[in-house]
C-alpha cells in the first residue's frame, strides 16, 4: 500500500525516491486531464444549455452522477432533503478527501456565448457563476483521484458532494446540518473566476429573511379609513432598518427588495413582502443586527395597525480561511500554471474586454498565477462553504473561466463559460485539486496541521449550530419567484 511506503520512506530517511514517484504520479495524471479536455468540455456544455435554477437541476445532476456512476463511483441520490443533491465516493478509510461541485443557474441571465449583449431567446436562466464549468470540473478531478488511487494502491476515499442551490438556497448549509461532513478530513474546492489564485480567504456571513405583513383591504378612495396597509408595514420597516444603517459597524451589508408591494393603487393592500440579506464578517455581531431588524419589522406592524412574520431563506457562516491547505493548493496552481488562449479565443476576450473596464489587463492575464495571501476577515461575497468551512479544514481557488476583468453573475461571464474559455480554465482547477489531493493522502502530517488550524481559529468550544435553526430546505424558493 502507498500508505505503508510512505511510513518507510520516513524512517529510512530516502524521501527523494518518493517524491520523485509522487511527482511522476502528478505528471501523469496532468496529462490525463489534458487528454479529456474535450470531454469534460462537452458535459460542462450541456450543463450550461440547461440552465436549470436552484433546487430544479434535474438534467445537470442527473449528467454528473452518470458521469461518476459510469466511472466507478458509488453515488446516494436525494441526501439532505434536496432531490437534487449527492454524495459520490470511492474507495474506503481514511484520509477522506472532499471535492464539492455545484450545477445551478442564475434566474434572467440567458446569454448566447457572443462578445457581445445578446439573450437567448426563450429561455429564462444563464450559468454567470459558471456552476456549470464548478461542476464538471470538480468530477473530472474526483475520478483523476479515483484512478490515481486504484492504481497505485493508496488508502484512503475520494468523495465528491453534489451541492445544489447555491445562488439563495443554501444546500451545503443542510447537508452540514446532517452531518455529512463529519467524518471528512479535508474539502478542497474552487470556482469559477477571471484570475486564477488559491488564497486563504474570509467572506460575509450573511442570512436571508423575508418579512411578510398582513393588514386588511379596502377602497383607497372611497373607505381608506378601514384599511391597514401592508405597504405601509414594509415601507416603515424599511426606513427603520435604513436609519439603522448610521449605527451598524461599517463592515455591516443590510440590502433588500420588495417582493410584493400590491399589485393595484386604488386597494389598500392587505399583504405585502420584503426580502432582506443582512451581512457581517463577524457571526455574533451579525445576530444581533438580524435582532435589531426583526424588532424594527414588529415596531413597524405596530405602528401601522398591521401583523408581521418573518422567514429564514438561507443563512451562512463566513468562510474560516486555513492558511495550511491554502498554500498547499497555491503551490500546485503555480505548477499546473494558468490558461493560453488561441487566436480565436484571443479574438473573443479583445472583443468582449471592450464591453467593460479592462483597466491594464489584457488577454494574456489569464496566463498568470495571483501571489498567495491570507485574508483573515472580509471579503464582499458570501457562500455557502462557509458552513462547511468551520467544521471541516477548507481550502478553494479560483480559475480563469471568464476573460480578464469579467465579473460575476454578468452575461460576460455566461458568454465566456459558453466558449472553449470555460472549460480550459475549468481544467487548470481539476488539475490543481487533484495534485492537491494527491499530496493530502500521502502526506497526513498536512492533514493534522490543517485540523490543528481550524480548532484554533474557532475555538476549542465550538459548536455547529446553523444560523437557520431548524427550518427545510426551501425546495420551492425560486418557483415562489415565479421563475
Amino acid at each position: 500500500m502507498r500508505k505503508g511506503l510512505w511510513i518507510v520512506v520516513l524512517t529510512f530517511g530516502i524521501t527523494p525516491l518518493f517524491s520523485q514517484s509522487l511527482e511522476a504520479d502528478k505528471k501523469q495524471a496532468v496529462q490525463a486531464l489534458d487528454a479529456q479536455l474535450d470531454h469534460f468540455g462537452a458535459i460542462a456544455h450541456e450543463i450550461w444549455g440547461f440552465a436549470e435554477l436552484g433546487f430544479q437541476e434535474d438534467q445537470s445532476t442527473a449528467l454528473l452522477q452518470k458521469t461518476l456512476t459510469d466511472a466507478g463511483f458509488q453515488v446516494e441520490q436525494g441526501v439532505a432533503g434536496m432531490p437534487t443533491s449527492f454524495i459520490a465516493s470511492y474507495g474506503s478509510g481514511k484520509p477522506v478527501i472532499a471535492f464539492l461541485a455545484e450545477f445551478d443557474a442564475l434566474a434572467d441571465m440567458a446569454q448566447e456565448a457572443v462578445p457581445m449583449q445578446e439573450p437567448i431567446k426563450g429561455q429564462a436562466a444563464g450559468h454567470a457563476c459558471g456552476h456549470h464549468l464548478f461542476g464538471t470540473g470538480s468530477v473530472a478531478a474526483a475520478i483523476q483521484v479515483k484512478e490515481w488511487l486504484k492504481k497505485t494502491g493508496t488508502s484512503g476515499t475520494i468523495r465528491l458532494y453534489g451541492t445544489p442551490a447555491e445562488e439563495g438556497g443554501g444546500g451545503k448549509v443542510f447537508m452540514v446540518r446532517g452531518g455529512l461532513f463529519n467524518d471528512v478530513d479535508a474539502v478542497l474546492t474552487w470556482h469559477p473566476s477571471s484570475q486564477n489564485a488559491a488564497n486563504a480567504s474570509a467572506t460575509l456571513a450573511a442570512v436571508g429573511m423575508k418579512f411578510r405583513f398582513h393588514g386588511v383591504a379596502a377602497h383607497a378612495a372611497a373607505g381608506p379609513w378601514r384599511g391597514h396597509s401592508a405597504l405601509d408595514g414594509v415601507e416603515a420597516m424599511d426606513v427603520m432598518v435604513n436609519m439603522l444603517r448610521e449605527h451598524v459597524t461599517p463592515e455591516s451589508r443590510i440590502h433588500y427588495a420588495i417582493t410584493n408591494g400590491a399589485k393595484a393603487p386604488n386597494i389598500v393592500p392587505a399583504e405585502a413582502e420584503v426580502y432582506y440579506i443582512i451581512r457581517h464578517p463577524d457571526m455574533n455581531e451579525l445576530r444581533d443586527m438580524i435582532q435589531r431588524i426583526i424588532r424594527a419589522a414588529e415596531g413597524a406592524a405596530m405602528g401601522t395597525d398591521t401583523k408581521v412574520d418573518y422567514e429564514y431563506i438561507n443563512g451562512y457562516f463566513n468562510v474560516m480561511p486555513n492558511a495550511t491547505l491554502a498554500s498547499l493548493m497555491h503551490d500546485n496552481l503555480e505548477q499546473v500554471g494558468g490558461v493560453k488562449y488561441n487566436d480565436a479565443e484571443r479574438n473573443f476576450a479583445l472583443e468582449i474586454m471592450k464591453t467593460y473596464p479592462a483597466d491594464k489587463l489584457t488577454p494574456e492575464s489569464a496566463m498568470g498565477v495571483e501571489p498567495f495571501k491570507i485574508v483573515e476577515k472580509g471579503g464582499y461575497a458570501s457562500t455557502d462553504v462557509g458552513d462547511i468551512s468551520w467544521v471541516v479544514p477548507t481550502a478553494s481557488m479560483g480559475a480563469a473561466t471568464w476573460v480578464p476583468g469579467t465579473i460575476a453573475h454578468s452575461w460576460q461571464a455566461v458568454a465566456a463559460g459558453g466558449t472553449t474559455i470555460g472549460p480550459k480554465g475549468m481544467l487548470v482547477a481539476a488539475k490543481t485539486l487533484t495534485l492537491s489531493a494527491m499530496d493530502l493522502f500521502t502526506h497526513p502530517e498536512v492533514l493534522v496541521k490543517a485540523k490543528g488550524e481550524l480548532e484554533e481559529r474557532r475555538g476549542k468550544d465550538f459548536k455547529y449550530e446553523s444560523l437557520i435553526g431548524d427550518r427545510e430546505p426551501p425546495l420551492d424558493y425560486m418557483k415562489l419567484d415565479n421563475r
